[in-house]
């Protein structure tokens, strides 16, 4: 990392295909994202046993550098609160 760069937590979205809530969720993330400028990794579940199993009830999933923050819906508020916590504790060592 650069000095003075501020870190970007890596967001996931776990989603399927034809998931009218994922594609809300989407929608969301890509606003927020050129808002606060971070990474944003979509992930689709159809057809993996393992992500199916883990995340078919609850999709859309969105996971920031790997904690789960939220299920169903984006609420901009929360994210935003628990993106900075992220880029809080990137920046600071032994976290």
């Amino acid at each position: 990392m650069v000095r003075g760069q501020i870190p970007t937590p890596r967001v996931v979205l776990y989603k399927a295909e034809g998931c009218h809530l994922c594609e809300r969720a989407r929608a969301k993330l890509l606003e927020l994202r050129d808002e606060l400028g971070f990474e944003l990794a979509e992930i689709a579940i159809d057809g993996d046993a393992e992500l199916e199993s883990r995340y078919r009830e609850l999709i859309p999933v969105v996971e920031i550098d790997g904690e789960r923050i939220c299920t169903y819906y984006v609420q901009p508020e929360p994210f935003r609160r628990k993106l900075a916590a992220a880029q809080t504790a990137a920046k600071t060592p032994g976290l």
